[in-house]
């Protein structure tokens, strides 16, 4: 936790607030603690905390007890307890599930009070939970829910109440923005959609269709944005193939039934399919799949969630992939942001998430502990 203070105050010794950053990285008695940690902890650029860190070990302050090993010789500082508020997006979805399960983990070691809302996928209970959240003095709020026209209404509750607001994955005006790089996590994979078609159908599609979440809005539409440009940037010639945008609501069942109802009067035999989540992906195939006509598909997801990764598993699959945005580890970082900005330190407008293919042939490479979960599940 570092201090806060005013930038232009002629009075303050910055080296001494620095000093003091550094100190209150160390959390308990005895930690031990790498540069890199201490960096982290503190906000500070590592080149100053090593030099710090020199100067407070000739000042008998700080102990060095290894290779760029660390402990302080000081009592711990107390330490405020911060409260949060999260307002999650749901329990309908194993993605969900994730960032919850991680946010909760990771607030319980860093000390903090999360107070944890359900938003049930709903507007109407977002806009009460942030009323809650309001009436509660939270420090700082963590807001995940979907639809794009209610995120003015939340956001404009919080900053009426001067409380700081971290956003995920759907923009709200005013907040700090953390989650997928959209367009990026679809260009990934709508590249390799393009190398698929080119090795399994020779570049000859009749199809594309993309399967939306209108009132999620512009943002996490560039998904399919860059699906779409990755296809064609890897096979021109897909410019002239008929594109065609279903609304999902972005859930499994929607998806399903639009799927269905394509598949009615459509002909085609060789389609591909770019999704918003794994879940309009699965959707969409459980279509193809009543029909008899699976082979018909090549189907790309986003997230790689669970449900996604489970499929990816399964032989012959006509889920090709899913690009990953690793909600498991959402927690840390969140935790990280929300205390730099509590703590007054420099944090940009957008905190983006690592993106990385997810193929049928590397699913265990990335998720090697998939399959011990499953079973401690099925013997608990």
């Amino acid at each position: 936790m570092s201090v806060p203070v005013r930038s232009r105050d002629p009075y303050l010794v910055k080296s001494v607030i620095h000093s003091s950053q550094l100190l209150l990285a160390f959390r308990s008695a005895g930690e031990t603690l790498r540069l890199k940690e201490i960096a982290a902890r503190s906000g500070l650029p590592k080149t100053m905390v090593f030099r710090l860190l020199y100067t407070l070990e000739r000042c008998g302050m700080i102990e060095k007890v290894g290779e760029n090993l660390y402990q302080s010789c000081l009592r711990p500082f107390k330490q405020r307890m911060y409260r949060l508020g999260y307002a999650a997006q749901g329990t309908d979805y194993e993605f969900s599930k994730d960032v919850s399960t991680s946010l909760v983990r990771a607030a319980s070691a860093e000390g903090i009070e999360l107070i944890v809302l359900d938003n049930r996928y709903n507007p109407k209970i977002a806009q009460r939970n942030a009323d809650l959240l309001v009436r509660e003095k939270v420090d700082l709020v963590i807001e995940f829910q979907t639809d794009e026209n209610v995120a003015p209404v939340v956001a404009s509750k919080y900053r009426e109440a001067n409380i700081p607001l971290i956003a995920i994955d759907i923009p709200h005006p005013g907040a700090t923005y953390y989650g997928a790089n959209n367009y990026e996590a679809g260009l990934i994979g709508g590249r390799y959609m393009g190398r698929w078609a080119k090795h399994h159908w020779q570049s000859d599609v009749d199809e594309i269709i993309l399967l939306e979440l209108p009132r999620a809005g512009s943002l996490p539409r560039m998904r399919l944005t860059g699906m779409l440009a990755g296809m064609r940037e890897v096979v021109p010639k897909l410019d002239n193939c008929p594109v065609i945008y279903l609304n999902t609501d972005g859930q499994l069942g929607e998806s399903f039934e639009a799927m269905r109802k394509h598949l009615r009067a459509s002909r085609a035999s060789r389609i591909m399919i770019g999704a918003i989540n794994d879940a309009t992906a699965l959707g969409a195939l459980r279509a193809f799949q009543e029909a008899g006509r699976a082979a018909n598909c090549a189907i790309m997801g986003q997230n790689a969630s669970p449900e996604g990764r489970a499929e990816l598993r399964e032989p012959g699959t006509r889920m090709i992939g899913s690009v990953a945005y690793f909600p498991e580890r959402y927690g840390d970082d969140l935790v990280r942001v929300a205390l730099d900005i509590l703590n007054r330190r420099p944090v940009p407008p957008a905190v983006f998430v690592k993106h990385q293919l997810i193929t049928p042939e590397t699913v265990n490479h990335f998720y090697p502990n998939d399959r011990l979960m499953q079973v401690a599940t099925a013997s608990a």
